[in-house]
């Protein structure tokens, strides 16, 4: 399954787990959750899911990369007691406490949240002296003498051995008693995800148009290529310190991170364009319904690797622009509950009246520079809609930009509270499933 999925599956696994019943108990005993083992390749999101999980489950989360771990630090520390046996003393050795379940109960206690996840990563990846300890900890919940506390939900996850050679693989006993769930790598959850986070442009309008180098794995005589969603989000984020800082992503930069001097030259290639296409379009003064009259017989002669360019230089532009009415509605939002809470308060000084007073000038003007803001973006998608709709009618291209629309989080939020006609036709006539499979039937010709 892909991350999406599987991340609906740990979901509905927490939602089972953690019901109980009238008298209190769990309705599926402890000794029967089973732990959760996701296999999957690197770079994919496994961690970052459990984040969103735990936030969405209003869970707690205990994260933890094994790989950084000794025995002493998962299992505790060796100490000597005295014991008595038929009348006789003896030194029995003891461990202390699990630095990894004392980890658990302390975020019990800070964040008062009695139950959660507790995620172990690269569980197959442990040294010999500390498998015996993963083992015992996937088959029964517990780090040396001391158990995983009820009401926590273990998930673990691990790598393929074709994409790690020092994994180990787990025996029959212990998948016997784990949810096994492989995970594979979908370009179209991450690009969910990729809108979300706001990775750059020039990474997403390449990978629509390459999709095959979105996750790529090989061998060969000079040894292992591969390409990975983390190297493509990391490269995002250089890209646009590079970009504000004028300083260029060659292909030596971009091998950096993907380490396939294939894929690495194409997309440095693709980026320079990216880049000539934005200042020969003039994109902002599109979104400003400035439309030079070449620009749409350019656009006629132009590959569609061109024309898809410019349609993601477009949510580009129009992404800032949500972006600011996005920032500006947290400060109003903000500004107007601090002002509610202390217009609750007990303050009747002419000194307490008279900062009220200003505090709520002060407020109408940040509603009005968040009307000023909305109206600017509103401006600007319709601006938008117009050149595509010159430029494109209803082609691939319109579609590519109402799904762009629709998976940008600024965008959403946006067209959710302010009407926009064309974008709701245009979702509705191009969005239905044969259309969007025959566009994504192309991209990946």
């Amino acid at each position: 399954m892909n991350i999406k999925q599987a991340k609906e599956e740990i979901k509905h696994t927490i939602t089972a787990y953690l019901s109980k019943n009238e008298a209190g108990e769990y309705k599926i005993p402890h000794i029967r959750q089973r732990p959760i083992l996701l296999m999957g390749p690197p770079g994919i999101g496994k961690t970052q899911i459990m984040e969103q999980i735990a936030k969405e489950c209003e869970v707690g989360l205990v994260s933890y990369t094994i790989t950084h771990h000794t025995r002493q630090s998962a299992v505790g520390l060796p100490f000597i007691r005295e014991e008595s046996f038929d009348g006789k003393a003896y030194s029995v050795t003891e461990y202390t406490m699990s630095e990894i379940i004392a980890s658990v109960y302390k975020s019990m206690e800070e964040n008062e949240k009695r139950e959660g996840i507790l995620f172990i990563d690269e569980i197959n990846c442990v040294s010999e002296t500390l498998a015996p300890t993963m083992l015992q900890f996937l088959q029964c919940k517990m780090f040396g003498n001391q158990a995983v506390p009820s009401g926590w939900v273990i998930v673990a996850a691990g790598n393929p051995p074709e994409y790690n050679k020092s994994v180990r693989d787990f025996d029959m006993v212990t998948l016997d008693r784990v949810r096994y769930i492989r995970i594979e790598a979908d370009f179209g959850v991450w690009q969910e995800y990729a809108r979300a986070k706001r990775i750059h442009g020039a990474v997403l309008s390449y990978l629509e148009l390459r999709r095959k180098n979105f996750y790529r794995v090989e061998t060969d005589v000079d040894g292992m290529h591969f390409v990975t969603a983390r190297g493509w989000e990391d490269l995002s984020s250089l890209m646009k310190v590079y970009e504000e800082e004028g300083i260029p992503v060659t292909k030596e930069v971009a091998a950096e991170f993907l380490h396939h001097d294939e894929v690495a030259e194409d997309a440095a290639a693709y980026f320079d364009l990216y880049r000539k296409y934005q200042d020969d379009y003039g994109i902002g003064d599109i979104l400003k319904g400035r439309v030079k009259p070449w620009i749409y017989a350019n656009l006629e002669r132009a590959s569609f690797d061109e024309r898809l360019s410019v349609v993601n230089l477009l949510l580009d532009g129009l992404g800032a622009y949500f972006l600011r009415v996005l920032q500006e509605k947290y400060t109003t939002d903000t500004w107007y509950e601090e002002l509610k809470a202390r217009q609750n308060e007990t303050e009747t000084s002419e000194d307490g009246r008279a900062l009220i007073l200003q505090e709520k000038q002060e407020l109408e003007r940040q509603v009005e520079k968040l009307e000023r803001e909305e109206d600017a973006a509103g401006e600007a998608l319709e601006h938008a809609f117009t050149f595509m709709e010159n430029a494109f009618s209803n082609g691939q291209e319109m579609v590519v930009f109402v799904t762009g629309l629709t998976l940008d989080e600024a965008a959403a939020s946006f067209l959710a509270e302010h009407i926009c006609e064309r974008y709701l036709k245009y979702n509705e006539e191009l969005l239905i499933g044969t259309r969007r499979a025959e566009l994504l039937a192309e991209l990946e010709r």
